[in-house]
């Protein structure tokens, strides 16, 4: 798994900083640096571009010491790197960057649950903005697990596709999908 599935590739137009494509999570430290919710929002929001501590906790409504602290637990985690500085009068201002555009991650450690973590908080989201919905639906159909494994794959490739958007709009929008099996009975098999 990972924070966006499998590793299809992405159109390289965000963010603005060179990163590998993919990071096998290797050890509890990481999943423990990466989920927890502030640093996944960290994180998130490094993929439109390399970003400081300040500007990170201007986003993120969140104290500069406290955005601080999580960037530490990322880096030391090689999960977040200094991408590049500017002098900023008599300080030098660190930016930010993720270590690689999809980290991948097998349902362990502080990972177990994320998915139903991310629907809730994507359902909480929704209920915020009722007005800024564009669309939400759902399908059941009853298929191989090699078929469901290929959707989610090609709806990999669609969520890899939206992230790599340029940043040009006002308005900030999420794509989230789900493939999972159901405990829904199905109809017995038509005989006639």
């Amino acid at each position: 798994m990972a924070d966006h599935q499998d590793q299809p590739e992405a159109p390289p137009s965000t963010p603005d900083y060179a990163l590998e494509e993919t990071l096998e999570l290797a050890d509890p430290k990481q999943y423990r640096a990466l989920f927890e919710d502030t640093r996944k929002q960290i994180v998130s929001v490094l993929l439109e571009r390399a970003a400081t501590t300040s500007e990170l906790a201007e986003v993120l409504g969140r104290p500069k010491g406290t955005v601080g602290h999580h960037l530490k637990v990322l880096e030391e985690a090689g999960l977040v790197r200094v991408v590049r500085t500017q002098r900023v009068r008599a300080l030098e201002a660190k930016y930010y960057g993720r270590t690689a555009r999809v980290f991948l991650y097998r349902r362990e450690y502080e990972a177990v649950g994320e998915e139903e973590r991310l629907f809730a908080h994507a359902a909480a989201e929704i209920a915020q903005n009722p007005e800024g919905i564009v669309s939400a639906n759902s399908r059941y159909a009853r298929i191989p697990q090699e078929r469901a494994e290929e959707w989610r794959n090609r709806l990999d490739e669609l969520l890899l596709e939206f992230g790599a958007q340029s940043a040009e709009g006002d308005t900030t929008f999420a794509f989230v999908y789900g493939v999972y099996a159901t405990t829904r009975p199905a109809l017995p098999r038509d005989e006639a």
